[in-house]
């Protein structure tokens, strides 16, 4: 058991090696569209260039892990130590959102390339300049951060409609990608605090088989964008807020701390 947690750890990033500093994290069900009768399979995930592991249930590193159907909310009940996380029978008919909320983690920077790699690829402007600013070293400091993970399900026919969860970040779906036109796209808010986050990178992750292609684009004045999408494909959004925590003292804890938005589904054959 001391072996597979510590092997948990790691993919999480809790080791502190700073090796989670670009992992998206997101919820994937084994399939985004369901029958009544039928049971959801989810896991999360961790990794890169949306691969990677399936981790295990730990429920005190989850604040939140519900599923949505139209105006009803249903806890998510699993065990310790279950993979995959989530194994429910589906209660109704409708669109249903998955809602995942981790709790703090924390990993060390012991190399300034590693935090100026992360800083340019989610594109944070004025950041480095601020942590100069701030007198923060170029290593030895620590990050704190929060995932905050959405998927969209089919169920039955898949009526209904994405909305805000409360999060204190997340990607809305202003569209549902199993009912609606998406000839033009699939339009998204992103949302920070219940706020539009306006010229906010939404970095797309499009997946078909074992190839997936990645772009990014940007938020509009008011925290929209519209998100090219294919028939038949599996996309993982992502948006990332880094923001300081107060504490300039790297011996007191992280100097900064950020908040990942992730959103799932799939885009039906049709």
């Amino acid at each position: 058991m001391r072996i597979r947690l510590l092997f948990i750890a790691a993919i999480l990033g809790l080791s502190g090696t700073g090796a989670a500093l670009s992992h998206e994290f997101w919820v994937s069900p084994d399939t985004y569209e369901i029958d009544t009768a039928q049971t959801l399979v989810v896991n999360t995930r961790v990794g890169q260039n949306f691969k990677g592991s399936a981790l295990s249930y730990f429920p005190d590193q989850i604040t939140r892990f519900d599923l949505t159907i139209g105006d009803r909310s249903y806890p998510v009940k699993s065990r310790l130590g279950d993979r995959p996380i989530m194994q429910m029978q589906m209660p109704q008919p409708g669109l249903g959102v998955i809602v995942h909320e981790t709790n703090d983690k924390r990993l060390n920077y012991s190399e300034w390339a590693k935090f100026i790699k992360f800083v340019e690829h989610k594109a944070f402007d004025g950041v480095l300049k601020a942590h100069a600013q701030r007198g923060l070293p170029d290593s030895g400091f620590s990050e704190s951060y929060r995932r905050f993970a959405k998927a969209l399900v089919a169920i039955g026919g898949g009526a209904g409609q994405d909305r805000a969860f409360g999060l204190e970040t997340e990607i809305v779906a202003l569209a549902n990608p199993y009912t609606d036109d998406l000839g033009a796209g699939l339009p998204v808010q992103v949302l920070y605090q219940g706020a539009p986050r306006i010229g906010a990178q939404v970095e797309v992750f499009e997946k078909s088989g074992d190839t997936v292609t990645v772009f990014t684009t940007v938020t509009d004045d008011t925290g929209r964008a519209m998100i090219p999408v294919k028939p038949a494909h599996e996309y993982l959004l992502d948006a990332v807020v880094l923001r300081s925590t107060g504490n300039d003292d790297v011996s007191q804890g992280p100097v900064w701390h950020s908040l990942w938005a992730a959103l799932t589904f799939r885009t039906p054959d049709r």
